[in-house]
């Protein structure tokens, strides 16, 4: 039984890794359209090549659009950080008032379809003269971005001890000093990689800053969706092969990560 089992998810993950078996070596084409090519299946060595990886590091629009993903990606994980952090501390208190009221209200930007949650935004800073502006698109994705750091942090600390905090407080810490010799160091490695799937929540979001922002803001999404209108370049999926690389050193990030904090977890109890 469970030689079917082990045989079934190996079909599954082969099912879910075909498309990325046909999108990176036909974003190594040097043809100027995104279909394998005779010289391609025949692996003949002329017919591949990084042209697309140089003209998408080369090109005005593409870097703009990284630059607007980096920016907006980032302050976006560092703000989800700080407040999922906070949050996550709070609901995981258990004489928290109305924790599970407050947990559902959290996790609203995930749970209302998308589109939604685009409309009420818009017209929520069209009243504070937030559209076109880096600032209320920032604001917007860490709305979509805090949730996913609050169930990292948060599962985190299910496992937490909180007698540590009383032995702290007994010994003449106060709440800073034993948040930050304390808390800190045992879910740090949750932090990191609330902050990494933040950031990752930011980088794919497309719908969101399509109502809220401008050309001056549009993000790697926002020009792979131009460059599919426009005119269909392998120079997308080369961007596309970027992406997936940047998804799967987040997949390895996030698991060590994991495992450093369980082996933290294992020696601060022995300790």
């Amino acid at each position: 039984m469970n030689q079917f089992v082990k045989l079934w998810v190996i079909v599954g993950l082969a099912f879910l890794a075909l498309p990325l078996l046909v999108i990176v070596p036909l974003s190594f084409t040097s043809g100027h359209y995104m279909v394998y090519t005779p010289e391609m299946l025949a692996l003949e060595p002329d017919a591949y090549s990084a042209r697309w990886y140089s003209e998408v590091l080369h090109d005005r629009d593409w870097m703009l659009a990284l630059r607007n993903s980096l920016i907006i990606g980032l302050s976006a994980a560092a703000l989800s950080t700080v407040l999922g952090t906070l949050a996550a501390l709070g609901l995981s208190r258990s004489g928290t008032p109305g924790r599970n009221v407050w947990t559902a209200l959290i996790l609203l930007p995930q749970i209302v379809p998308i589109v939604v949650t685009a409309g009420g935004i818009y017209s929520a800073f069209s009243d504070l003269n937030l559209i076109g502006t880096y600032a209320g698109v920032i604001i917007a994705h860490t709305v979509l971005a805090a949730p996913v750091a609050v169930i990292t942090i948060r599962a985190s600390l299910e496992r937490f001890d909180w007698n540590l905090l009383a032995a702290s407080s007994t010994l003449g810490a106060g709440p800073l000093l034993t948040f930050w010799k304390v808390t800190l160091p045992l879910i740090r490695p949750a932090i990191v990689a609330g902050a990494i799937f933040a950031f990752a929540t930011s980088l794919d979001e497309v719908v969101v800053i399509q109502f809220i922002g401008s050309y001056d803001q549009k993000t790697v999404p926002i020009q792979m969706l131009i460059g599919l209108r426009e005119h269909l370049s392998p120079a997308i999926l080369a961007v596309a092969s970027m992406l997936v690389c940047f998804a799967l050193s987040i997949l390895v990030l996030s698991e060590l990560m994991r495992r450093r904090s369980e082996i933290y977890a294992r020696k601060t109890t022995k300790t």
